[in-house]
């Protein structure tokens, strides 16, 4: 009802607007507010784009365990398995930050479906490989070729950034909403590709990876409303650069990722747990993703913070480990996995306010670049020392990395100014309350 001069005018809400509208009005109407998350996914488009990434990121935590398994099946070497997977991980540290820039100048949907194509070629090329016993060096060849594979989590945080672009608080319910998905499909995945290929044949957790890779990036570029525009402006300001004192960060968190996956599986064989290791592990996993969830509905804490508290917790897992309890083990990877997600939730964060503007998704991967960097690193020298003082030793490696990377958090004062506040202002919309 509106006042037009001395006219008074009654409008009535159109069909179309009603419905919505009375869902929210019996809400406010009740004292019950929507939840963080369900405000996040009834933006326009978001459960689009969201279904396909979930899709294209469960094989990323499929095609190392799967290719390990399908190598050491057909050739009968773990350490051709690992070599050819461990070519892969550095291809993929070189060509990603590319396949990034060659993103964010061009457009996702342009450049992220041929990407993957050549990846899922290559992941088909090593299976005809192994299948057919052709010479050792294709399956390098192979396997390096799906370093192209585009880094779909940072596809997708950018379009939440661009979506959330005046709204801090759910801009930060959005990244642990990511975090947290990131943390599933990597417990899912090794689980999904060792059922895959022990129960069916061994090329099957490559073969089905593959598919769900090409199905979820089609799904996801699809949607074509929520994509970052693509400026023509000029760019300015290196990515590189701009994150120079988080790449450290990064690195050395890495570093505690690997060590104590490595760690934990030499503990956990010692102990005599063998197939059923996995389920300890999955608990790393599990209390990452359900702190991110969490973490997403509460007020964004300082990076300091969150790396003390990762500091903290990952000395949990080497006290545990002294006493020979399995079970006290398990406890302390459920807390460690708690401070991680925070961790690189808040970390991400300064990525999103450093990066220059056009560059978002090459900033990110330049960012899990270093953290797969750090996680080889971490991994070759968790199984150093377990070779040298054996595995409840070799906890002492996440541990120290930890404090390495709290000792960083603290001396960098640029890391410790706020995160994404800088970029992301707040502004009120129509159906904010006043």
């Amino acid at each position: 009802m509106t006042v037009t001069g001395s006219t008074l005018v009654i409008t009535a809400a159109s069909p179309a607007t009603a419905p919505a509208a009375a869902p929210a009005a019996r809400r406010r109407a009740s004292g019950r507010a929507p939840g963080p998350y369900r405000r996040l996914f009834a933006l326009p488009g978001t459960r689009g784009f969201t279904a396909g990434n979930l899709v294209a990121r469960l094989p990323m935590g499929m095609f190392g365990v799967s290719a390990v398994m399908m190598i050491a099946g057909q050739r009968g070497s773990y350490a051709l398995a690992g070599a050819v997977t461990a070519t892969g991980l550095a291809a993929t540290a070189v060509v990603a930050p590319w396949t990034a820039r060659l993103i964010d100048r061009h457009g996702q949907a342009r450049i992220a479906v041929p990407a993957t194509l050549i990846a899922v070629l290559g992941s088909l090329a090593l299976v005809a490989c192994v299948r057919t016993g052709a010479p050792a060096w294709t399956l390098f060849a192979s396997y390096a070729a799906t370093a192209t594979t585009p880094n779909i989590g940072g596809m997708s945080r950018a379009r939440w950034t661009l979506l959330l672009r005046d709204s801090p608080e759910a801009h930060h319910t959005a990244m642990s909403f990511e975090q947290a998905a990131d943390e599933l499909c990597f417990m899912l995945g090794p689980v999904l590709a060792a059922f895959l290929c022990g129960v069916l044949f061994p090329e099957a957790g490559t073969l089905a990876g593959a598919a769900l890779l090409l199905t979820g990036m089609l799904v996801f570029t699809s949607c074509r409303a929520t994509q970052p525009p693509v400026s023509a402006a000029p760019r300015r300001g290196s990515p590189l650069r701009a994150l120079g004192p988080l790449l450290p960060l990064f690195l050395v968190t890495g570093v505690v990722f690997g060590s104590m996956e490595v760690t934990s599986i030499a503990y956990l064989d010692v102990q005599g747990l063998g197939a059923a290791s996995g389920l300890v592990l999955a608990l790393q996993a599990a209390g990452s993703c359900a702190a991110g969830l969490l973490y997403g509905t509460v007020r964004a804490r300082s990076l300091t913070t969150c790396v003390c508290a990762l500091a903290v917790t990952m000395a949990l897992p080497w006290a545990a480990a002294a006493t020979g309890s399995v079970t006290a083990l398990a406890g302390a990877l459920l807390l460690a996995g708690m401070a991680t997600a925070p961790t690189m939730v808040t970390a991400m964060s300064q990525v999103h306010a450093r990066t220059p503007e056009g560059r978002l998704n090459e900033g990110m991967t330049l960012a899990v670049t270093a953290i797969f960097t750090g996680i080889a690193a971490g991994a070759a020298g968790a199984g150093w020392v377990v070779e040298g003082a054996g595995p409840t030793a070799a906890y002492t490696v996440p541990a120290t990395a930890a404090l390495i990377a709290l000792a960083i958090a603290l001396t960098g004062r640029s890391i410790r100014r706020p995160s994404d506040r800088s970029r992301v202002v707040r502004t009120t919309t129509a159906g904010d309350p006043q």
